[in-house]
């Protein structure tokens, strides 16, 4: 009899229905769980370079000693994150979840040995406020070696082998026992390695933040904690009591340009000692340089939020709510606020005020031609353009009450230093073009650097020469502070970021430069020789917030005199 054509195949496909991703006559099938170990290795090993490197540099841990203890570090890393791989193995999830693993961990030591980074929870907010245009300066042909060395081929490997899945139960059973083995095998290295592990953990804390990709999934989930760990919903509002002061007999409104800086070292202005004539427009312009001013963080998104908090570094880490900020209370005390973005973004900060970016003219202003935006990418003296027509564009009421205007940098942000300033403004060559640093020459490198900082000199030069024009109506002053510093090869570190326990001063020590005209001194009751007597006082991101209180001649409930920088020359009124 014959049987229909459906039940002929009915066995077939029974006998495929638990069959490994195989085809016959096909190499035998793999287990999942030793692939899982044999990539387990490799990432503890080859994918962990920049680790082993900053291991092998470490006086304490030489010998025999350090090499045994090298080896039962290595063996924890592997047996970590095979723990994780065996929760994994599973035939919807493996392959595609060990792909993503090795990428992460390949892009991870690319830039963690290139530029000597970390991935910490402060860096995984970073790499998510990057744009298009940061994202394309990182890019180099030494990234993609290392994809090809150390995420393509083993993934040519794992995706060539075929894997017997099993039935489910069975599946899990084995997931559940390597990963107890895993575990085992962590809980009894970390035993046998203890002191050693210790001693080197206390003693070089940065070895925490290499472990590859561990750290960076860790910092991942911390990140995804503490965003829902805080109430949803708009930030608690401050300043409810705000209000601008009653004039004073010869004040005029105020008006106020903050300009933010982009990893600007204080330590590369010439005003603060640096030999190099980095910054002469300003120096001709007789404007005060605090030379001791340290930053509460060490990259953007860490540091801008931070600057504009009531709370202070310490207190805006451990918070528990997320506040209003500087720019909110200056708009609920009635004054004009508008922020100008020429970086990746204001990291939320200026959300509920109005905001544009320069390539946005304002309403009867021309946009800025090629020459200050250049293929897409606006240099800073762009934010310039059209401030006349911003400045009227805003509501004249709150214009009546003061005017903040904050203008965020691109600055000196890296690695493509040399494109942060225009040829016509390099003053000293030959530069470093490329985007892989450790391989420029150190001397043009530092010349890279120094031109977008001579850059900033320029900018912020024509930025008060805008606001001497303003003189008839207002009382003008300008303050420059910048977000955090910058490496560039000091202890084999470039960049910035690292965590701000171990980061270096280089990443720390910020420039803050203030224009307060006769004028403006003056009207507010300032003392010159007194604020020149204290430009060495140690000052920091804390401080920002009440002085710009001070300068917009705005009270309320948060400000503190004592943190207001200017406060202590300023006479009783």
């Amino acid at each position: 009899m014959l049987l229909p054509h459906s039940l002929t195949r009915a066995p077939f496909l029974l006998r495929r229905r638990n069959a490994p991703d195989t085809e016959p006559h096909a190499a035998p099938p793999h287990s999942p769980l030793a692939l899982a170990w044999w990539i387990a290795l490799w990432i503890a090993g080859p994918a962990n370079w920049p680790l082993w490197k900053a291991f092998a540099g470490l006086p304490d841990v030489t010998g025999t000693r350090g090499l045994l203890f090298g080896i039962g570090f290595g063996l924890m890393i592997a047996a970590a994150t095979a723990a994780l791989l065996s929760l994994l193995a599973w035939r919807p999830t493996f392959k595609p979840a060990l792909t993503v693993v090795l990428l992460t961990a390949a892009v991870s030591a690319h830039f963690m040995g290139s530029y000597g980074v970390v991935i910490d929870p402060t860096m995984i907010l970073n790499v998510l406020g990057t744009d298009v245009r940061e994202t394309r300066d990182l890019l180099s042909l030494r990234l993609l070696e290392s994809l090809l060395l150390l995420a393509a081929l083993p993934l040519w490997w794992l995706w060539r082998r075929p894997v017997d899945y099993q039935r489910g139960a069975v599946r899990a059973i084995r997931n559940l026992a390597s990963l107890a083995g895993a575990l085992v095998m962590l809980a009894a290295m970390t035993l046998l390695c203890f002191q050693d592990l210790s001693g080197t953990m206390r003693n070089h804390k940065e070895l925490r933040y290499l472990v590859n990709p561990l750290n960076g999934f860790y910092s991942v989930g911390r990140v995804a904690y503490a965003k829902q760990a805080r109430p949803a919903g708009p930030p608690m509002p401050i300043g409810l009591d705000a209000r601008p002061l009653p004039p004073l007999a010869g004040q005029r409104t105020p008006l106020l340009l903050l300009v933010v800086g982009e990893t600007a070292r204080a330590d590369h202005f010439a005003l603060n000692g640096y030999p190099r004539d980095t910054d002469p427009e300003l120096r001709a312009l007789d404007v005060l340089s605090f030379r001791n001013v340290t930053s509460c963080g060490t990259n953007t998104a860490a540091s801008l939020p931070c600057m504009v908090s009531h709370l202070g570094r310490t207190a805006h880490e451990a918070r528990s709510h997320n506040y209003e900020n500087l720019l909110d209370l200056l708009q609920h005390a009635g004054l004009a606020v508008l922020w100008i973005e020429n970086q990746a973004g204001c990291k939320e900060v200026c959300d509920r005020v109005p905001h544009t970016r320069p390539e946005q003219p304002a309403p009867g202003a021309t946009p800025p031609d090629d020459r200050l935006c250049p293929n897409g990418e606006c240099l800073d003296e762009a934010m310039l353009h059209g401030l006349d027509a911003r400045l009227a564009a805003l509501p004249a009421p709150q214009r009546a009450h003061g005017v903040v205007l904050v203008i965020h940098q691109m600055g000196s942000h890296g690695p493509a230093y040399s494109q942060r300033s225009p040829a016509d403004r390099k003053r000293f060559t030959p530069e470093c073009t490329s985007t892989v640093l450790q391989q420029c020459d150190h001397q043009r490198l530092v010349n890279a650097y120094d031109n977008s900082i001579a850059y900033t000199d320029h900018v912020l030069a024509q930025s008060v020469r805008w606001l001497r024009q303003q003189t008839a109506s207002y009382d003008p002053a300008m303050l420059y502070l910048s977000d955090h510093g910058e490496s560039l090869g000091e202890n084999n570190l470039y960049l910035h970021g690292l965590p701000y326990a171990i980061a270096p001063r280089e990443q720390k020590h910020v420039p803050m430069i203030a224009w307060l005209p006769p004028q403006r001194l003056q009207a507010d009751r300032l003392d010159l020789g007194c604020l020149r007597g204290r430009l060495d006082t140690s000052l920091s991101h804390d401080n920002l917030f009440h002085t710009v209180l001070g300068l917009a001649r705005v009270r309320a409930g948060e400000y503190q005199p004592a943190l207001d920088a200017l406060a202590p020359c300023r006479a009783a009124s």
